[in-house]
Parts: C-alpha cells; sequence; structure tokens
C-alpha cells in the first residue's frame, strides 16, 4: 500500500516540477518578447553645465560712481559646456541697497534685447527663459546694461546697491515648457 502513495507523490512531484519549467519559460519569453520590443528607444545622460563669464565678476566693486542720466555697458559672455542645447535665464541674486529698483538693466545679445527691467524684478522666480536655446559647446557675447534714469535726480544720492549676476540652466530635451525645477 505504501508503493501506490510513494508512486502518487512522485507523479504529482514530476507533475508540479514540469508546470513549474512551462510557467518559468513563459516568463523568460515575455520578459525576452518584452525587450526586444523597446530595444528601438534609446535613453541617454548628460549633464548641464554653463559658464557665465569664466567666474569672473562683470562688474567690480566699487568700479562706477553712477549719477542721474548715467550709462554703462559692461561685455561678458554665457558658454553652454552641456551635452546638449539647454534654455536659460540671467537674473540676480543677493540684492543689497536701495538703488535695486531705481537703475534700469538691459541684458543684451547684440542688438537683441534678451532681459529689461530693474535688479528686483529680474529675479530667479520672476525672470522667463530667453527665447533661443544654446546649443552645445555654443558661447553668447552679452552685454550688460545698467542705466540710472535722469528724472530720479539727487533723490537717491549716496545710495547703494550690490548683487551676484547668475545664470541658470535646464535641458532643452524633452523640456517643452521650459521648466527649470
Amino acid at each position: 500500500m505504501k508503493k501506490p502513495k510513494s508512486a502518487k507523490k512522485l507523479s504529482l512531484g514530476i507533475l508540479a516540477a514540469i508546470l513549474l519549467s512551462i510557467g518559468l519559460s513563459i516568463t523568460t519569453y515575455a520578459l525576452l518578447y518584452a525587450t526586444v520590443l523597446v530595444e528601438e528607444n534609446s535613453f541617454h545622460t548628460g549633464t548641464v553645465s554653463i559658464d557665465l563669464n569664466g567666474g569672473v565678476p562683470v562688474m567690480e566693486e566699487s568700479e562706477f560712481l553712477f549719477e542721474p542720466g548715467m550709462r554703462v555697458e559692461k561685455p561678458f559672455y554665457l558658454q553652454n559646456n552641456s551635452s546638449f542645447g539647454v534654455y536659460y535665464k540671467l537674473y540676480f541674486a543677493n540684492i543689497e541697497g536701495d538703488l535695486a529698483d531705481v537703475l534700469q538693466v538691459t541684458i543684451s545679445d547684440k542688438d537683441k534685447v534678451l532681459f529689461t527691467g530693474t535688479m528686483k524684478e529680474l529675479n530667479q522666480t520672476d525672470t522667463a527663459a530667453a527665447e533661443e536655446v544654446l546649443q552645445a559647446g555654443e558661447r553668447k557675447d552679452l552685454v550688460l546694461g545698467l542705466y540710472y534714469p535722469k528724472e530720479k535726480g539727487n533723490e537717491t544720492q549716496e545710495k547703494s546697491l550690490g548683487f551676484d549676476l547668475c545664470a541658470q540652466a535646464v535641458q532643452e530635451k524633452n523640456n517643452p515648457n521650459r521648466d527649470f525645477e
């Protein structure tokens, strides 16, 4: 009597092993089939890196003593050292002093104005990306223009201003809304 029970257990064990092997084969085939289906897709990683004037300040501290009606232009550059094209924006941070909402700022590329406003307006949050994409390896020679409105007269005498000119970039690829976050 023990032989038939052993034979039955052995048969069930063999059947279970066969079913597990079939299941494993189907799963392996499905995985290989799925892998073959996505083989055409490609995924690349890269870097986003920009050079703002070689890290050299565009303006030195105490370089100018502004007076009403005065206009100053300072050249600088922005270079894309990224793997791909980037959207970029230039903005002001660490703004200190009472002239931040007085001086009119223009950042231009030759004759095309890219950014304009006061330093308080051209902050990281409120400044939009430039319209054009900065391609990989491309360098833009830009001009920072500052104008002290003549109509401000002497009311802003003895006022000061400190700031950092900053650049932020984000990849163009797969970013149609120019999201910087």
